[in-house]
């Protein structure tokens, strides 16, 4: 059953303890790199030894290009970039998901502590690489393009139904993977094969055009699409499909929650 508080958390619990929120944000960004040489220098230099892969096997063993492009190698990795930061954030966020709970069972016996924020601080630290990920992009955009279209002012309104769609899967994943610990193998299987048929590698037209439904109906196909219109091309994003897409992350976060929420109470018996 849901009650007016549990309706009202999924708005005002990120917001009541923003405290204890950026404090557990920030120590997860800190305590990724602690111990290592380079420290927080591999935010950067990770997804850029990624780039450079991808575009070596794709654009130059492949010989893949955009159809509506120059064709460039440097474009090409730009394009792949973008698609890329959009995929990282929901990929981070559910595969970490179903082992979330259970890797901080000492959070689960203080009956004050809001479970419910866990899923927020990934999200937190996930979008601080995001932003670090974006500064490589916009530094190689300048080097060989010059400033990107205005339309990239826009970026943050396309990425919020995947945050919000992202946040759904996280709760749901979060509460399934206490109870049955398959859970976090089948979703690293799902996420891998995800990344292929995501339209990151090429773009949406270029898949066949009887899989073209098919490849739509994965939610990341039109968030990446959107992403590479408003960075690159400079197009602006269709409002009705984004609208369609919000309100369906809409839905998809307030279910999730609602099943969190719902299911919590189980969670110290289980553990």
């Amino acid at each position: 059953m849901v009650d007016a508080s549990m309706r009202a958390g999924l708005f005002i619990s990120p917001w009541r303890h923003r405290e204890l929120l950026f404090s557990m944000v920030q120590r997860e960004v800190i305590g990724r790199y602690r111990g290592s040489i380079m420290g927080l220098l591999w935010s950067l230099l990770n997804p850029l030894f990624m780039l450079l892969v991808y575009t070596f096997v794709f654009s130059m063993m492949f010989k893949l290009r955009w159809p509506q492009g120059s064709g460039s190698k440097a474009e090409f990795a730009l394009l792949v970039f973008a698609g890329l930061l959009v995929f990282n954030v929901f990929s981070e966020c559910v595969t970490r998901a179903p082992n979330l709970i259970i890797a901080n069972t000492n959070y689960v016996k203080k009956v004050v502590f809001p479970l419910e924020i866990l899923p927020w601080v990934v999200l937190g630290s996930v979008l601080f690489h995001t932003l670090a990920n974006l500064s490589i992009w916009l530094v190689f955009h300048l080097i060989f393009f010059g400033l990107p279209p205005l339309t990239a002012l826009l970026l943050p309104a396309i990425l919020l139904p995947l945050i919000l769609f992202s946040m759904g899967v996280s709760w749901l994943l979060a509460s399934l993977g206490v109870y049955l610990r398959d859970v976090s193998q089948v979703v690293g299987v799902v996420t891998s094969a995800l990344m292929f048929v995501s339209a990151i590698f090429y773009p949406a037209s270029a898949f066949p055009d009887a899989y073209q439904q098919l490849l739509h109906l994965n939610p990341l196909t039109q968030v990446i699409e959107q992403t590479r219109d408003v960075l690159f091309w400079g197009v602006l994003p269709d409002l009705f499909a984004w609208s369609c897409s919000l309100l369906f992350a809409s839905a998809v976060a307030w279910l999730g929650f609602v099943w969190f929420q719902n299911t919590r109470k189980g969670f110290a018996d289980v553990l």
